[in-house]
């Protein structure tokens, strides 16, 4: 008897346990978005927007006079990302006027009419926004990424960690909680916002992180000030877009979405240019070591070409 209901109980702790690294996996900024659908769609480019966003939070933050580089990063954490399910970046964008979206709904993304075991959270809570940002078509969860995945990878490099342990955690994080596990997808776009991110954290400090430029900020008197002005265009490419760095995906979902974007090959064919990735293999040798899983064989232009 006492076997019999250890069995019993055993499912229903294995589906406790799977529905709250669900919940944990939603307030970990977990959705997913689409950039397969509506790229022909002409949404306005908010580089501008959203630069200025950056470049007033890192003034006010100065104001404050944090002397110290982790006080600095800790503080742009704290002001533009956040410890909540999405960024506060996100949701600013999400609700600006100024930042335009393109059509997206959970009912017409390229995850429609899949099944809950293929899709996961997204089939519970539906999908991210996406915005244009220097000529790319951004997932709003990358903004996230960007800011706390890559103030975590810059506050374990001032605690000396090797830099192989601190892409390993990145990689962990889209093999488990954020990925793989919960959503099904294993987000290549998602590791590169994650290392752009620690990037940036290094280039407020740094010279020729961002190659040719002089860090963000530089110690004056004690105190950090602003010498030249952030921007998206240093960090954004189109590694950043899941069509054209194409996500590694469980196998249930990769045939349904391999099928989807079939369907979408009328539309390529109209305008091919706004499916192409533009210096695939420099972006590829940037990225070599941060944990990618090739998929590119999901590109529409390998699809549909073939």
């Amino acid at each position: 008897m006492a076997s019999w209901r250890a069995s019993c109980k055993q499912p229903a702790m294995h589906f406790i346990v799977f529905l709250f690294l669900l919940v944990t996996a939603v307030e970990a900024s977990a959705y997913e978005s689409d950039q397969y659908t509506n790229r022909l769609q002409p949404v306005a480019d908010s580089l501008v927007v959203m630069d200025k966003a950056v470049n007033d939070a890192i003034e006010k933050i100065l104001r404050s006079s944090p002397n110290s580089q982790g006080a600095v990063a800790k503080a742009i954490y704290h002001e533009i990302g956040g410890l909540y399910w999405a960024d506060k970046i996100e949701r600013w964008a999400a609700k600006s006027p100024e930042v335009e979206k393109y059509d997206h709904t959970r009912y017409e993304s390229i995850y429609r009419g899949m099944p809950f075991w293929a899709t996961r959270v997204n089939f519970v809570f539906g999908i991210g926004l996406s915005f244009r940002i220097n000529d790319v078509m951004v997932g709003s969860d990358k903004l996230g990424h960007f800011f706390s995945q890559g103030y975590k990878y810059f506050r374990r490099e001032l605690r000396d960690e090797p830099r192989e342990r601190i892409l390993a955690k990145g990689r962990f994080a889209e093999r488990w909680i954020w990925g793989l596990l919960t959503t099904g997808v294993y987000s290549n776009a998602d590791l590169v916002a994650n290392y752009e991110g620690w990037q940036f954290y290094q280039s407020l400090f740094n010279d020729d992180v961002v190659p040719g430029k002089k860090s963000i900020l530089v110690l004056q008197q004690g105190k950090y000030v602003q010498q030249r002005a952030f921007t998206w265009a240093d960090h954004i490419n189109d590694y950043w877009d899941e069509a054209l760095n194409p996500s590694y995906n469980v196998e249930s979902l990769n045939k349904r979405l391999r099928q989807s974007i079939m369907a979408l090959c009328p539309v390529y064919f109209s305008s091919p240019e706004h499916f192409e990735v533009k210096d695939d293999e420099l972006l590829w040798a940037r990225y070599n070591d941060i944990g990618l899983r090739d998929n590119r064989r999901n590109r529409f232009d390998i699809m549909c070409e073939r």
